[in-house]
């Protein structure tokens, strides 16, 4: 059984831990403190968390528990993630999982230095639909890869949220931008040599709209974009572009919730279907795998690292500082 403490009330995490945790026999979230006590008892009380403490020092060294959660601010969860593997802790960190490439090295130091699992939480990797996606793309049935377009996009942004604020290391790029950028990543194998960018800001230094185009060394340019600026439409989707085929995906961020695999070659086109589990329960699967079992993560300390390199470049390209400098 893995006791999980939470840091936080945020709004990602009854999707992300708690329903998944109520899905399967071995995890449960026994710990959550936030800011606000009282914020923390509603929380708890409404989810059935039976401790709530004071501070997230509490969480992280109350004996407890043997995993942290870490869905705070992006520009807390160096500091919080660090704290907690040095208490004993495995963690779960909300992506981006740090501000910048030097933060994550620096966490997945730590990871490697306790022998604690550190986890990236891009959830949609765990998912049936993304494993299948990888597969058509290593079988060689599309040909030779060319192209992969990746975009996600959210109508619209809070102007006093915390993903439009620099101090909290906020960007489109840091949000939901990361996706893409994960996608076209794991589906070449690869990491980018050159990276071509442009953005739009709202608040100084702070993109609301990102694209870019990442050339991989195999010659697969990958076209990504994120957007959350107002009045904008909402999409998520991937297509790959090979000489003998296409892959389109609708929806590969949470296919639970509706997605379209459509595979063309030849101009025949078939369609695959998936269980409605969520990916959040395949991710949860898998961080306990990954401490009971030694198993592998497809989004371990490591890969985080890589993840942030290219966020990084992304930035750079675009005239942008890093985020948490």
């Amino acid at each position: 059984m893995i006791r999980f403490g939470t840091l936080g009330a945020a709004r990602i995490t009854p999707a992300a831990l708690i329903e998944p945790c109520k899905n399967i026999d071995e995890a449960v979230v026994s710990v959550v403190a936030a800011r606000d006590r009282s914020r923390a008892e509603a929380f708890a009380q409404e989810h059935v968390i039976p401790n709530v403490v004071d501070s997230y020092d509490d969480v992280i060294n109350h004996p407890d528990i043997d995993a942290v959660y870490n869905p705070l601010h992006i520009g807390l969860h160096r500091e919080w993630s660090i704290k907690a593997l040095r208490a004993g802790k495995h963690v779960l960190c909300e992506k981006a999982i740090a501000s910048n490439a030097k933060e994550a090295e620096e966490m997945a130091s730590v990871a490697k230095e306790t022998g604690l699992v550190l986890m990236d939480a891009f959830h949609y990797r765990y998912h049936p639909c993304f494993i299948r996606a990888k597969e058509v793309c290593d079988s060689g049935i599309l040909g030779d890869i060319s192209e992969i377009e990746a975009a996600f996009h959210v109508a619209g942004h809070l102007e006093d949220d915390i993903r439009t604020k620099y101090e909290t290391a906020g960007g489109v790029t840091m949000d939901i931008g990361c996706y893409p950028i994960s996608w076209v990543r794991h589906l070449t194998g690869e990491e980018p040599l050159e990276v071509s960018a442009n953005a739009e800001t709202g608040q100084p230094d702070v993109d609301l709209f990102l694209e870019a185009d990442l050339t991989f060394p195999s010659g697969i340019v990958g076209h990504i974009s994120g957007d959350m600026r107002n009045g904008g439409k909402t999409r998520a989707d991937l297509t790959v572009t090979g000489s003998k085929g296409i892959l389109h995906i609708w929806n590969p961020i949470s296919p639970q919730h509706g997605t379209k695999f459509e595979v063309t070659v030849d101009d025949a086109t078939t369609s695959e279907t998936f269980d409605k589990r969520a990916s959040y329960d395949y991710q949860l699967d898998a961080f306990i795998a990954a401490i009971e079992q030694g198993a592998a993560l497809y989004t371990d300390a490591d890969e985080a690292v890589h993840q942030m390199k290219a966020i990084d470049a992304c930035y750079e390209a675009a005239g942008l500082p890093l985020r948490g400098l």
